[in-house]
């Protein structure tokens, strides 16, 4: 296949070890298919990294993107030959004959120790997979009986292009009488006549990544020097179970979630509305890890920069998404998704991941938000970072750092678009990371928000994050990194601004409560969701919480935005029944309107509600009223308000949600009402339901049941499956499904794993989306 990768090879290093075999490690080789390897300049690379676009390698595709990385095995040298006899016949003397080393069994099978004591038991393939400043075992053979008083070895570990041991990508492993925490020793705890078995101890801020191992043998005087490569790789990650590991993470519950859950819940709609949908990481499935390597690979960034989960994670922030690195997926929020995937379509992450891979970097296409967040959720897991995906609903999007999500009005009270670019998401979803953050004041480790969607750049990268909760939660917005971003997003006041005759502005009302509600995990260890804002933010008109967004806006563009109060006594808001409008039917509010003065008050509410993308782009207003108010002192009044099926059926964008814009001025007081609400029309579930009893190895179905709830056809549905250990990922074309008809479709399948799955499916068309099911089946060994 034509093209360029990258393979795991051998590079000799010459004048490190004189005469040494090349040992193992990755190396990115590029070559392409009937022609020779171009030699390129530094500053062509350098001009070719800034401006892709303008400077592509020849005969590349649009992507200029290189390399894969692959377990490979290299060559296993032959062992050294045995001296010859004496004329009498007998050998010489064994301390005579030179050490070598026949073979190195890394005891890597899934079963074994390593892997079991490791928590890597669970990854697919039997690589060596280890994670660090916990020891490791390994055995070696050699041409005859190792002797401490005459012999000499050690281990030399490798990672990168360019190994250097002050980098701490070349790693020399000494032999010991006695291993020590924090760092990197071997000790013989076995020998019986040939063969050893070593017990490696790696320090808890090793690199972690893609290393070749080379073993070294010599006499005490150093002479005689062999050296040996081993057929595998080994690869190590981060270790949550280390308590010297910054991703420590010491509730064992809580590292089965984050860190060993191949599954999960992510959570949209809105704050009144909320849906939720299984997502598959798939940390662990076939071909991951590899491509999680890739990712990093892909990155440029040094190796010797990962053994910090802050780097890390900052990197993976930007790689995730294509705006300006050709990362795994590039976004679309534009409705035409003809030449990819929906992003709503997608529930799993291993399709993408191993399609990025397997195409060499190619990013792609589509996704959002959740897309994005569920990717990063799989890659830090993988790599051995406790990770969760995070919904924050009426998430605000502040583009010019005041810390405050600002709308402006002319004269007339008209909204001023080309000054609107702050919005409100309906919902917004990134991620949460566990992890120690020395680099900053203490208490403010734990959880760090980290966001993959490209909204802002940070350092000139579209990445966000890693964010500490905690100072977001108090407004200590100085501190790195991206915290201003975030805190703006779950706490920011709503801001409203009127344009005076002279041009300048004034504020004239302010929504405390408009953003941060309900911010959403998946539980421990259950399928329920996990309400975290409390972490995020103090309670909404306590103290702490005007104390903390104050404290925020001082280092904003807007330091003075508090400075002037405001009285208030007339309120106005939106409530909704139950579980609120249903796709296909006319939508129903309630809008309660209370005088909490002893006067009367008189004022004219403006309503318009308009069809909204998730991320707070509206596309267009369907409808406009003016609804006149009359108040008695201390007044509460209910004004129902209803928008017709025929009135949005055409208008509808992806995630189906319409925001109501409610306006005002009281005629006694001059007092100004504001008020925005986003809601969202609810979709079916698939039902699925099993059929059969699940065991590995034995044919069994599940039945797909969905009923179109719209009074027209559906034109081209289409279905995906995927059961991880079940049945692999795949699409169901359906066709045209009629008004109200309902759709069974029987799947059948033979379980490959056993314990609890979940069977996922999801619902694609043009007209109707974030239709989704899942079913939960426990498999039974054969």
């Amino acid at each position: 296949m034509p093209g360029e990768r990258l393979a795991v090879r051998g590079i000799s290093e010459l004048g490190r070890f004189p005469g040494a075999a090349p040992p193992t490690r990755v190396e990115l080789t590029i070559h392409k298919e009937g022609e020779k390897k171009q030699e390129e300049g530094g500053c062509r690379r350098w001009f070719r990294k800034m401006c892709p676009c303008c400077c592509k390698r020849q005969n590349s595709t649009s992507y200029d993107v290189t390399d894969k990385v692959e377990f490979v095995k290299p060559p296993v040298p032959s062992p050294e030959p045995i001296k010859p006899k004496h004329e009498n016949g007998e050998t010489k003397e064994m301390e005579e004959i030179k050490l070598s080393v026949v073979s190195v069994e890394l005891l890597s099978s899934k079963t074994g120790q390593n892997r079991q004591e490791h928590h890597t038991d669970l990854y697919h393939g039997d690589e060596m997979i280890i994670r660090r400043g916990q020891t490791f075992q390994m055995e070696m053979e050699f041409n005859r009986p190792f002797n401490a008083d005459n012999d000499k070895m050690h281990l030399d570990l490798k990672t990168g292009p360019l190994p250097m041991v002050s980098k701490g990508t070349h790693v020399i492993i000494p032999l010991v009488n006695n291993l020590e925490d924090e760092r990197w020793e071997a000790k013989i705890v076995e020998q019986n006549g040939n063969k050893i078995k070593l017990s490696v101890n790696s320090p808890a801020s090793a690199v972690i990544g893609l290393y070749g191992l080379t073993v070294t043998t010599s006499n005490l005087r150093g002479e005689g020097a062999t050296t040996h490569n081993s057929s595998k790789n080994i690869v190590m990650l981060f270790n949550p179970w280390c308590e010297e590991d910054t991703v420590f993470l010491d509730d064992e519950e809580e590292r089965k979630e984050y860190i060993l859950n191949d599954t999960g819940r992510i959570y949209y709609g809105t704050e009144k509305q909320i849906g939720a949908r299984t997502w598959n990481y798939g940390q662990f499935h076939e071909g991951i890890l590899e491509a999680c390597l890739f990712v990093l690979e892909k990155s440029d960034m040094p190796p010797s920069g990962r053994g910090d989960p802050v780097n890390v994670v900052r990197v993976i922030s930007a790689m995730i998404n294509a705006q300006d690195d050709f990362g795994v997926l590039v976004g679309n929020w534009s409705g035409n998704y003809a030449d990819g995937v929906s992003p709503a379509a997608w529930s799993s992450s291993v399709e993408i991941l191993r399609k990025y891979h397997s195409s060499y970097g190619t990013p792609v296409s589509y996704g959002q938000c959740w897309v994005f967040s569920g990717i990063t959720t799989t890659v830090l897991r993988c790599l051995g970072i406790p990770a969760r995906s995070v919904t924050n609903f009426q998430s605000a999007h502040d583009t010019d750092v005041s810390l405050t999500t600002d709308v402006y009005f002319d004269e007339n009270l008209e909204p001023i678009d080309y000054l609107n670019s702050d919005s409100v998401w309906n919902f917004h979803v990134w991620n949460d990371c566990w992890m120690a953050r020395p680099d900053l004041p203490p208490g403010n480790g734990g959880w760090q928000a980290v966001d993959s969607t490209p909204q802002e750049t940070s350092q000139g990268t579209f990445r966000c994050g890693p964010a500490s909760v905690n100072a977001i939660r108090s407004g200590q917005v100085y501190l790195k990194h991206d915290t201003p971003f975030v805190f703006a997003e779950v706490n920011s006041d709503k801001i409203y601004w009127q344009r005076n005759l002279d041009g300048t502005f004034s504020q004239f009302h302010s929504e405390k409560k408009a953003v941060g509600h309900c911010i959403s995990t998946k539980a421990v260890g259950s399928d329920e969701r996990a309400d975290i804002t409390h972490l995020y933010k103090h309670q909404e008109d306590s103290e702490e919480e005007r104390i903390a967004v104050e404290t925020a806006s001082r280092y904003g563009s807007k330091p003075d935005v508090y400075s002037t109060p405001m009285a208030e006594d007339v309120s106005v808001e939106v409530r909704m029944d139950g579980e609120g409008p249903r796709m296909g039917a006319d939508a129903q509010l309630s809008i309660v309107v209370k005088n909490l003065s002893s006067q009367p008050r008189r004022t004219t509410l403006h309503s318009q509600v308009s069809v909204m993308y998730y991320t707070g782009v509206l596309k267009g207003t369907i409808k406009k009223e003016e609804m006149p108010v009359e108040l008695l002192p201390n007044e509460e009044k209910t004004i129902e308000w209803m928008l017709p099926y025929q009135q949005y059926q055409n208008q509808l964008v992806d995630q189906a949600a319409l925001m109501l814009t409610l306006s005002g001025r009281v005629s006694e007081t001059k007092q100004v009402l504001a008020n925005q609400t986003t809601f969202r029309l609810r979709t079916p579930d698939l039902n699925i339901t099993p059929l059969g009893e699940a065991v590995v190895g034995k044919e069994m179905a599940a039945k797909i049941t969905f009923t179109n709830p719209l009074p027209r056809m559906l034109k081209g549905v289409v279905f995906r499956v995927e059961g991880l250990g079940l049945q692999k990922g795949h699409e169901v074309v359906v066709g045209d499904v009629g008004s109200h008809s309902t759709v069974t479709l029987t799947e059948h399948f033979i379980p490959t794993q056993p314990g609890p799955r979940k069977l996922v499916a999801s619902l694609d068309c043009k007209q109707l989306t974030q239709v989704h099911g899942v079913a939960d089946i426990v498999v039974l060994e054969k």
